[in-house]
């Protein structure tokens, strides 16, 4: 049984700001918001317990086509949750504690993950306009084609929630979906489409970016990282700003079904996860939560809904 995860990401902390936001991109130089119960829970993240650093063999996907023998994952770079001690645990123990493709480690607020019922409740182009009711919420983002209303429809089990288009930048505004009358996914516009025009673009960084800074009842944002593709420097920005910003992240690498073969010179999805991982490593203090997706096989589809729900059930009690 798989329990599930918790607290904000402690994206909090940037190192070295070496990535330049270009306004192209992504483009937000702004003064960092006030900290709040959400984004103090990465920083209390980073002070679990730890005895030692020795690899340890990460839990994967049962999928077929993934290599028989376990990455394995130094504890430095796993994802302790707030409230959650492991300095007692011998390795085989605590590898069972994280949650299968990813370097999140289980805590106690595993509940009421399942989704029920969902449902589209209203889109907004301005953060004003979002639902008023105080319900927590998760936001999607990533870049154009990644696969983000394909993962939202797998998370709620529905093939048209949220309508895929073979077209990128379809979604141009902040889409809320309620679930279980409980707390809501959003859906975000995609960046990095350049055949969106300018004007455009720039309306979409804006709202996002007030969206990010200003929405009180924003728990996380799950940053989506096509990893069946080399590593791509829009992705690494944005991820750097949202550190730089201290909004609270969870990096959902998608499309890890797709397996490249070497003799044409492609990588596997865990080799450009990794590569990922190691250009971000330098820009924050700690490692930040990650789980490896595929909207066709649903892998990483529970690991979400419970890691969303550990953050969940964390911030509604604090």
């Amino acid at each position: 049984m798989i329990l599930a995860q918790l607290p904000r990401l402690h994206l909090s902390i940037l190192a070295k700001p070496s990535f330049s936001l270009s306004s192209s991109h992504f483009n937000f130089l702004n003064p960092k918001p006030p900290v709040t119960v959400a984004r103090t829970l990465f920083s209390l993240a980073s002070k679990s317990n730890l005895a030692t650093v020795e690899p340890l063999p990460l839990p994967v996907s049962d999928s077929s086509d993934l290599d028989d023998a376990p990455v394995e994952i130094s504890l430095d770079k796993l994802f302790i949750p707030p409230e959650t001690d492991v300095s007692g645990y011998d390795p085989a123990s605590l590898t069972a504690r994280i949650l299968k493709g990813s370097n999140i480690v289980l805590s106690k607020y595993a509940r009421d993950a399942q989704v029920v019922q969902a449902d589209y409740v209203k889109s907004s182009v301005k953060t004003e306009d979002c639902p008023a009711d105080g319900l927590p919420e998760f936001a999607l983002v990533g870049r154009s084609n990644v696969g983000k209303s394909s993962l939202l429809n797998s998370l709620v089990r529905r093939k048209r929630l949220a309508l895929t288009s073979k077209k990128p930048g379809k979604t141009q505004c902040i889409n809320h979906f309620r679930i279980n009358d409980k707390w809501y996914l959003v859906d975000l516009p995609g960046y990095g489409y350049a055949s969106a025009p300018h004007e455009l673009k720039q309306d979409w960084n804006k709202f996002t970016k007030d969206y990010f800074l200003n929405r009180s009842t924003l728990v996380s944002v799950f940053l989506l990282v096509d990893a069946s593709i080399p590593v791509k420097q829009i992705d690494l920005e944005y991820a750097s700003w949202l550190g730089q910003n201290q909004v609270p992240m969870t990096l959902i690498f998608t499309k890890c079904d797709k397996r490249k073969k070497k003799k044409n010179g492609g990588k596997k999805p865990e080799e450009n996860i990794k590569e990922f991982q190691d250009l971000i490593q330098g820009f924050f203090e700690t490692t930040p939560p990650w789980i490896m997706t595929s909207s066709v096989t649903n892998q990483g589809r529970d690991e979400i809904l419970l890691h969303m729900a550990q953050l969940r059930n964390y911030w509604l009690k604090h």
